[in-house]
C-alpha cells in the first residue's frame, strides 16, 4: 500500500471521528437543555427570564447548580421533629389572621430551618440554600423565594425604598410556600417503607390512649389550609 493511500485513509478516519464527536456534542447539548427543562420545570423559565431570554446563559447557571448540589442527599427527620415543624407551620397559618407579615417572617425562618435539618446549606446563606433547594425541589422552590422576599420587603412607614407587600401578596406567598414545606417534611422514600413495615407488624397491647385519640391530637400538624388563609377572614385584606 502506497504512502499516499495510507495518508488518505488516515485523513478519512480522522474526519469520521470528528463527525462522530461533533454529533455527540450536539446531542448532549440538545439533551442537556431538554434535561434541564424536565428537571427544573418552571425554575428553568425563571432562569431564562433573569438572563433576558438567553437560554444558554440560563442553562449554564442551572448546570452549575447541579454540579454544586446535585450529589446532596437529604437527611430524614425524626418523627418528633417532623411533628414539631408541622405544628409550628399550623401556628403560622393561624397567626396570619391577626399579623400577616409576622406570619410570613416566621414561615421564611421555619422553611430555612427545616431545609437545614434536611441537610441543605445553612439558612444563613440564603442564596446558596435556595440554589440547593432548586436542584432537589425545583417545582416548589419559588414559594420560598416569594416568602423570603415578602419577609424582607420594607414595611409601611419604614422609610425604606420600595413598596411594602400587601396582605393579598403575603397570603399568596405563604400558600405557595406551603408546598415546599410539605415536601421538606414528608418522609424520605426509605423512611416511608420502614414506617409501612412498622405499621404492618402487630403491636403489643398497652395502656396508651386509643388510636383515634392520638390521631386527633396529631391533626394539629396537618397542612390543610385553615380558615386563617381565607382572604375573607384576613385583617387588612
Amino acid at each position: 500500500m502506497s504512502t499516499g493511500v495510507i495518508i488518505l485513509l488516515i485523513v478519512v478516519a480522522v474526519a469520521l471521528v470528528a463527525a462522530v464527536v461533533a454529533r455527540s456534542v450536539a446531542a448532549r447539548g440538545a439533551g442537556g437543555g431538554r434535561g434541564l427543562k424536565r428537571r427544573f420545570g418552571p425554575e428553568y423559565d425563571r432562569a431564562v427570564a433573569r438572563h433576558d431570554g438567553d437560554s444558554k446563559a440560563a442553562e449554564h447557571e442551572l448546570e452549575e447548580r447541579v454540579k454544586r448540589h446535585g450529589s446532596l442527599r437529604e437527611q430524614p427527620l425524626e418523627p418528633s421533629a417532623r411533628e414539631r415543624y408541622m405544628v409550628r407551620w399550623t401556628a403560622v397559618q393561624e397567626q396570619f389572621v391577626d399579623s400577616p407579615r409576622d406570619a410570613v417572617v416566621e414561615a421564611d425562618r421555619l422553611i430555612a430551618e427545616v431545609a437545614g435539618a434536611r441537610g441543605f446549606p445553612d439558612g444563613g446563606s440564603y442564596d446558596e440554600q435556595l440554589d440547593a433547594l432548586s436542584v432537589h425541589h425545583a417545582h416548589h422552590v419559588h414559594g420560598f423565594r416569594r416568602v423570603h422576599r415578602a419577609a424582607h420587603a420594607p414595611t409601611a412607614g419604614s422609610g425604606a425604598g420600595g413598596a411594602a407587600a400587601g396582605t393579598e401578596e403575603l397570603r399568596e406567598a405563604l400558600v405557595e410556600a406551603r408546598a415546599l414545606f410539605q415536601d421538606l417534611t414528608a418522609p424520605v422514600r426509605g423512611e416511608q417503607k420502614a414506617l409501612s413495615r412498622g405499621k404492618s407488624e402487630p403491636r403489643e397491647k398497652t395502656d396508651e390512649a386509643p388510636e383515634t385519640t392520638r390521631t386527633d391530637n396529631n391533626s394539629r400538624g396537618r397542612l390543610h389550609a385553615p380558615w386563617a388563609l381565607n382572604r375573607r377572614h384576613v385583617k387588612g385584606s
